[in-house]
């Protein structure tokens, strides 16, 4: 009765329910239920019985789980694409610079951050891997959006690519796992997915 729930200032929380029974009517495919749940400013609750935050939303949604897998496979090949193409900016700006301290290469610049870690570095995409991206979040934004109805493909990436984001959304499709996102670009962009 007495457990306490905290969430920092935006978060979401994903897990996946795959049902062995359970299954909406009229359906051919193998469907999966993804849950989540967001706050949008911080939270503590304290008594689950007469919590009554209006900062926190929550809800369910049926996606078929062979666009889930095919996502999965999409996501995980750009994050390969990324990681190449840091290593390779990286290498070439060292390259071309006199002996000295090693630093980040001059084609990426630092997303802000209280770490330093290469995995939260924006990197200024090529146009193949600025494409795959779209192709990846326009797959995301059909499979969530709260009203299906044809999409238009997406003509600018709505948050800032890094690897830590891109893994937060291989980490968000994985059916065996669940996740929590923090970064707030890519939080604003997937709760708006949801309305």
């Amino acid at each position: 009765e007495n457990r306490a729930a905290n969430a920092s200032d935006k978060e979401i929380n994903i897990q996946w329910y795959i049902p062995s029974l359970a299954k909406p009517s009229n359906d051919t495919e193998t469907k999966v239920l993804l849950l989540y749940a967001y706050n949008t400013q911080p939270v503590t609750i304290n008594n689950i019985k007469t919590s009554s935050s209006m900062s926190v939303f929550s809800g369910y949604l049926w996606i078929p789980l062979a666009r889930i897998f095919s996502l999965q496979k999409e996501l995980s090949e750009l994050k390969q694409q990324v990681e190449k193409w840091m290593e390779s900016s990286k290498s070439l700006s060292s390259a071309s610079k006199t002996p000295s301290f090693p630093e980040q290469g001059e084609t990426m610049k630092k997303h802000p951050s209280k770490t330093s870690k290469m995995n939260v570095t924006e990197v200024h995409l090529d146009e193949k891997i600025e494409e795959m991206a779209k192709m990846c979040l326009s797959e995301v934004k059909a499979l969530l959006s709260a009203v299906p109805a044809p999409s238009l493909p997406l003509t600018e990436i709505p948050f800032d690519v890094t690897l830590e984001s891109i893994g937060s959304l291989q980490d968000m499709f994985d059916p065996a796992s669940g996740c929590t996102i923090t970064e707030e670009k890519l939080f604003n962009w997937i709760t708006s997915l949801f309305h």
